[in-house]
Parts: structure tokens; C-alpha cells; sequence
């Protein structure tokens, strides 16, 4: 049930397409190699014509009055003769020649040209740089080199963007970048979601109208265009996503909200619009947004700025969604978890007309998520799935299947061939708790940490209210030298203000313990301290549970980051209200704390147990728990 990405869009068998401007430039280079080496060698062939004369058979042949004519390129010559003439070496078969080449020497020869004036030579020059040929690919082949690259790097990026789901390349880029899904390629359906049956409720009738439209539109229903599904991460959004476009069997188009934002404004309305016009051409199709919010917040309310690329974005999605016609099967869907920020304007019936609300799942729910995700894992007989959903209040579908996966892993780490409930337990310390922190503590600060953490489960035994014990101890984890860990026997969803008293008052049971057993407290209560003032102001501020308040609901102020700037957004009451807030706050506190100093003053003996019995073992289950607090209760007695 925890959000998961898509796959990434399978090709065909025969794997994806070469772009046609890659192929063409492959033609293009191609040929221009084979006129480069048909030149090279036609110009090889001829110059293989020519016979080689050493300087002095060039002067004697100057002087016997056989050469023609001669052509002088740096210190080559290159010289035609009257008649033909056997080569160099007759024996070998050579053919009669009348072009021969010769190479000057390295000092200045006085003699030559008055020589070849004398016999009439006619005498041609050639700059010695080379042929042109040569001089050719010099000057052509970085230019082509550089293009053939260019070009290269253009059809590799559209073989990517292409493999991605969207086209594209280097001439795409205000291309759409979603992924694509092919019509049946989604292999999850609602079977594979568990728990959220009121969610799955309402998006049957969607899968319902894109396999069957036209049995809609006889009954003159109109499907809503847009459904937004809000909740808190890894409750199942893209899941349910997925699950909808495999249940209706129609292609699928999945992107997220920050992929339409580029730094050049008009790009993400430009993929808005290449995204519908796809998903229309194959319609009945599916559309699916993640994070809408980054694209959709609310314009005008000064908080993330006025940034017109994302407004731009914003206004193109509304357009589109505005320009559906009747007989166009395109359903969008979205998700966010901040349905808060959003724009009116994408709320308003015609736009995203239904939302669904996603939860955390409750325990049956739990159950379902856990066999699910342990389908393909080997559990030994002694594993209770039953027991571990009641153990994870408050976990979403991503957390359980994280805890699965953990279990395995560290199944396989020992080499265990089955993953039992030991490695399900320990497992669940680690998502929870966090993993063991290699740290060694003096025996002074183990005793403090063993009194502190006996102090909050003292407190939660003893207060009728509070959630029951599950756990203690004082190794490390995370970055908590010691936890007390409570487990709700229930959900709860409405809660009364005596249980959030008692709630209070484990928080800051190991303060209370510290100041009873040393005398004065540390900085181990750091955390305790800034959940209980965080609870105590919602009771005091919003929840009217303060009688010199009373019944009012004051909006916090809240700080938003901006530029690297913090923005604080205006609190609606007064100064003077703020500073009688802060009193009755640290009056609750008061209060609640003396009242957990004196229940622990008069249970100093359990307490002095519990903590000999936490130093002793480093980790208390709640049997263990309950039968120290007994046996103390009985030796006090």
C-alpha cells in the first residue's frame, strides 16, 4: 500500500527506434567517408604511377635534355618526361613511366634552376602546406567531428527521454516528460491495495467509465474529470493510481509535479500541453499527477513567491482541463499530502470534482498490508502478522512494507532460511527506535539513563489513561540514549483532554525521576520537554481546554523559508494574548509535573527496581515490566 514509483516504461522486443535525425546524420557521415577514402586511395593509386629518382639521376636526365616539365611543392619535385621510361629496377616488371618525383637535398642547390633555364624545363611551384585534399580534411573533419557529436548527443538524449515515456532529445525540451505505460502493461489492481475500501469504492466507477463509456453516457452520467487523492506519504496514492489503470486496462501517463518546472518560463505549459494532446490520442487514457501541489499552490497569497513558470504551468493545466469535450474518456488524477495549499481554481467542480481522502490504515488494515507484502517471503510458523498490526499503530503502507523488508534482509545477514519473529521484532525496533548506536556510556551516565527512562515507564504503569507499556531500554538507538515505547490498545481519533494530561505526564516522567534520584536534571529531557510544550500549547491555543482562555481557537504563526529568508505568516491574537498562552501553557506543565514528582516520590521503591533491573539487562519487555512492579509492590507492602 506504500506510494511506489512506476516502473520504468518496457520497450518492444525489438528495442526502441533510432530517431530519424540520428540516422540521417549516420548516412551523412557515412558517405563522407567513403569520398574521403576513394580520394585517399585514388590519389595513393596515382601517385603509385610515378617512379622515384634519386637528385642526381634528376640532374642527369635535366641535362640529357628528357624532362619536360617539373613542379616544386617545399623539397619534393615532382617532374613529367618527354617519353616514357623504364623504371628505377627492370627486373622487377615495372611498366615504362613518364612521371617521376625526387627530393631536393637540405643545402640550397645554386646550380639547378640556372640548369633547368638552360635545357627550357618549364618550372611550376605549389605551396608547400600540401594537397588539397589534405588541406581539406584538416579544415573539414573538426567541424564535421564537432556536428557528429552534436548530433549524437541529440539522439542519445531522445533515445532516453524516449525510453522514459516522453519524446524528446535535444530539440524536445518543452516535450512532456511522463512516463508512458502501455495498455495492459499495469499489472496491479485492486486486489493488490489493502485496506482504503472507501477509496477503492469511489475509484471502481472510474474504471468502471473508461473500459465502458458509452454505458455512462446512456445513462447521462458525466465522470468527474479530475480526482484528487489526499493523505499523509506512503499511504497509497500512486498505488491506487497504478491500480486504477490496471483495472480499467488504458494507458497510463505518470508524472510528477516538479518535472513540468524549468528555469525558462513557457517550458512547463509547453509539457502540459504535449502531455494532454498524447493521452487524448489514446484515449480512454489516464493521467496521473504526483505532488501536485509543487505546480498547483495557491496564487497570490505571498508564500513560495510569484514564480511565473510555475503559474504558467498551473494556468495550462486549468485550461486543459476546462477543454475536455464530452466524448473525450481522459480522467486526470492527482495527489498530494497538502491539499491545503492548493489553488481554488483546481478544486472547483469541472476540475478535480472528487477527492479521496487516504488514512492511515487501522489494524485490520494492518493485517491485510502486512500478508501482502510477505506473499513472496519464506515466514516460519512461529511469525503472528495478527500481532505485529497491533504493534504498528501508526504505521503507513510504506512503513509495513519497509518492516518486511528488513526482516528479510536481516534474515539473510544471519543466514536464517525463513524469516521468523525474532527477526520481525527487531525489525520493528529499527523503524521505530532506529538502529543500535555503536557508543560505549560511563557507568554514572547508564545510571542516569536508567532512572530517566524508568521514571517514564513508572508513570505510564501507574496512570490509568495512558497507553500501556511494550518496551523499555537503555541502548542507544537512533539519537535517544535510552526509550520507553507505549502501544495504544486501540485507534484513537478523539482525544479527551484527561488522556492527553496523562500524556503529558510520561513525557515528563524521566525529568521528574532525574530531579527525585539526583537532585537536578539533565539535558536528556530535551525531547520530552519539546513534545510536552508542543501538546500543552494545542490543548491551550486550539482545542479550548484552558478555562481562563476558553473555548477559543487561536491560528499559530508559521514560518515559511523564502529565498533563504524566513517569512513568518501574521498569528491572529494580540500580544497580550500571546503572553497569557505562554502562562497558562507553563502553568499546565507546572502542574502536571508536580503531580508526576509526587506519584513517583511515592513509589520510589518500584522506581529504584525498575532501574537495578534496566541496568542489569539493558531491555525490559512488558511481562518483565509488570512482574518487577508487582514483586516491588509486594516487598513495599
Amino acid at each position: 500500500m506504500a506510494d511506489q514509483q512506476p516502473p520504468q516504461n518496457q520497450q518492444n522486443p525489438q528495442g526502441p527506434s533510432r530517431p530519424p535525425q540520428s540516422m540521417s546524420m549516420i548516412r551523412m557521415l557515412a558517405w563522407f567517408f567513403a569520398v574521403m577514402l576513394f580520394t585517399y586511395y585514388w590519389l595513393d593509386l596515382s601517385q603509385g604511377q610515378q617512379q622515384e629518382l634519386s637528385y642526381t639521376q634528376f640532374k642527369s636526365r635535366i641535362k640529357a635534355d628528357e624532362v619536360q616539365s617539373v613542379t616544386m611543392q617545399g623539397d619534393r619535385v615532382i617532374g613529367l618526361l618527354h617519353t616514357p621510361v623504364q623504371g628505377v629496377n627492370p627486373a622487377e616488371g615495372q611498366t615504362p613511366r613518364n612521371r617521376f618525383t625526387t627530393t631536393l637535398p637540405p643545402v640550397d642547390d645554386p646550380e639547378l634552376m640556372p640548369l633547368l633555364e638552360q635545357h627550357e624545363v618549364e618550372v611550376r611551384a605549389r605551396s608547400a602546406e600540401g594537397t588539397w585534399w589534405a588541406r581539406l580534411l584538416i579544415g573539414v573533419l573538426p567541424w564535421l567531428l564537432l556536428i557528429g557529436l552534436f548530433w549524437y548527443a541529440s539522439a542519445k538524449m531522445q533515445e532516453r527521454m524516449m525510453g522514459g515515456g516522453g519524446a524528446g532529445g535535444l530539440f524536445g525540451f518543452a516535450k512532456s516528460r511522463a512516463k508512458r505505460f502501455s495498455k495492459g502493461q499495469s499489472k496491479v489492481t485492486f486486489d493488490d491495495v489493502a485496506g482504503l475500501e472507501n477509496a477503492k469504492r469511489d475509484l471502481e466507477e472510474i474504471s468502471g467509465f473508461l473500459k465502458d463509456p458509452e454505458h455512462f453516457r446512456k445513462l447521462g452520467a458525466k465522470i468527474p474529470r479530475g480526482i484528487l487523492l489526499m493523505g499523509p506519504p506512503g499511504t497509497g496514492k500512486t498505488l491506487l493510481a497504478r491500480a486504477v489503470a490496471g483495472e480499467a486496462n488504458v494507458p497510463f501517463f505518470s508524472i510528477s509535479g516538479s518535472e513540468f518546472i524549468e528555469m525558462f518560463v513557457g517550458v512547463g505549459a509547453s509539457r502540459v500541453r504535449d502531455m494532454f494532446e498524447n493521452a487524448k490520442k489514446e484515449a480512454p487514457a489516464i493521467i496521473f499527477i504526483d505532488e501536485i501541489d509543487s505546480v498547483g499552490r495557491a496564487r497570490g497569497t505571498g508564500l513560495g513567491g510569484g514564480h511565473d513558470e510555475r503559474e504558467q504551468t498551473l494556468n495550462q493545466i486549468l485550461n486543459e482541463m476546462d477543454g475536455f469535450e464530452p466524448h473525450q474518456t481522459v480522467v486526470v488524477l492527482a495527489a498530494t499530502n497538502r491539499p491545503d495549499v492548493l489553488d481554488a481554481a483546481l478544486m472547483r467542480p469541472g476540475r478535480f470534482d472528487r477527492k479521496v481522502t487516504l488514512d492511515l490504515p487501522d489494524r485490520r488494515a494492518r493485517l491485510a498490508i502486512l500478508k501482502i507484502h510477505s506473499r513472496d517471503v519464506p515466514l516460519a510458523d512461529d511469525v503472528d502478522l495478527d500481532r505485529m498490526a497491533a504493534l504498528t499503530v501508526g504505521f503507513s503502507g510504506a512503513d509495513l512494507e519497509n518492516l518486511i523488508n528488513e526482516a528479510a534482509l536481516l534474515a539473510g545477514r544471519t543466514g536464517e532460511d525463513r524469516v521468523d519473529m525474532d527477526c520481525v521484532l527487531k525489525s520493528r525496533d529499527k523503524v521505530v527506535l532506529g538502529s543500535v548506536r555503536e557508543m560505549a556510556l560511563t557507568d554514572e551516565e547508564k545510571t542516569l539513563v536508567a532512572y530517566h527512562e524508568s521514571g517514564h515507564a513508572l508513570v505510564a504503569s501507574l496512570l490509568p489513561r495512558a497507553d500501556p507499556l511494550d518496551k523499555v531500554t537503555i541502548i542507544p538507538r537512533g539519537r535517544a540514549l535510552g526509550m520507553t515505547e507505549q502501544v495504544p490498545e486501540e485507534e484513537r481519533h478523539n482525544l479527551r483532554q484527561s488522556y492527553l494530561r496523562e500524556r503529558i505526564g510520561v513525557m515528563l516522567g524521566g525529568r521528574a525521576s532525574e530531579q527525585l534520584i539526583f537532585g537536578e536534571v539533565s539535558s536528556g529531557a530535551e525531547e520530552d520537554l519539546k513534545q510536552a510544550t508542543l501538546l500543552a500549547r494545542h490543548m491551550i491555543s486550539q482545542w479550548g481546554m484552558s478555562e481562563k482562555i476558553g473555548p477559543v481557537a487561536f491560528r499559530r504563526g508559521e514560518e515559511h523559508i523564502f529565498l533563504g529568508r524566513e517569512m513568518a505568516q501574521q498569528r491572529d491574537f494580540s500580544e497580550h494574548t500571546a503572553e497569557v498562552i505562554d502562562d497558562e501553557v507553563s502553568r499546565l506543565l507546572r502542574e502536571i509535573g508536580d503531580q508526576v514528582s509526587k506519584l513517583l516520590a511515592d513509589n520510589r521503591g518500584s522506581l529504584d527496581a525498575l532501574a537495578q533491573a534496566l541496568l542489569q539487562k539493558e531491555t525490559l519487555e512488558a511481562p518483565e515490566i509488570r512482574e518487577i512492579l508487582a514483586s516491588a509492590k509486594a516487598t513495599s507492602s
